[in-house]
């Protein structure tokens, strides 16, 4: 069994780590860890925290494109937790940073795998106001009826239905490549 992580060199003495392939394996599972004894190093590769926003404003859903995606594909408002912060806390601040949008109310739509990034995604429902300025991380957005909105079968989407579902928005799901 191979072990999927992007850590090569122990981060504290700079050895090549190893896949521990002895009779232990740390918490049920193998890992990279430091072949130095005195180090002690053991690579875990939890999944990184993510929060999400179903951005709403003025009776719409905000969706942006980021820089890096091709034409036409639009997503929810996302951005890492940061050391410190609530969840809640974190998505304000991502909202904030991305549309300058202020948070006026967020509710927890639900928390969601998404293991093929290693990301656990914490999704909210925001209520938003103010103007749209997006950050240079966007390059554009659109605002759209929530029951014109067509969720992807992963992560954020999951979320997106869930929130249109306790709606009884109708809905079908979208493929994206990769999926």
């Amino acid at each position: 069994m191979s072990v999927s992580s992007d850590y090569r060199y122990c981060p504290h003495c700079m050895k090549s780590l190893v896949e521990r392939d002895d009779a232990v394996e740390e918490g049920g599972r193998r890992r990279r860890v430091c072949p130095d004894g005195d180090c002690g190093f053991v690579h875990w590769n939890n999944p990184v925290p993510v929060v999400a926003a179903i951005v709403e404003y003025e009776g719409k859903i905000l969706l942006a494109r980021n820089a890096a995606w091709a034409e036409g594909v639009f997503a929810l408002i996302t951005g890492f937790l940061e050391n410190g912060e609530t969840p809640e806390a974190g998505i304000a601040r991502e909202v904030l940073e991305e549309t300058s949008l202020h948070a006026r109310e967020t509710e927890l739509v639900g928390v969601y795998d998404f293991i093929r990034k290693n990301e656990l995604i914490i999704a909210y429902h925001v209520k938003a106001e103010g103007e749209i300025v997006l950050s240079p991380e966007l390059l554009e957005y659109r605002l759209v009826e929530p029951a014109k909105l067509r969720p992807w079968r992963a992560a954020t989407g999951l979320a997106l239905a869930d929130w249109m579902r306790r709606r009884a928005l109708p809905f079908e799901f979208v493929e994206r490549p990769g999926q």
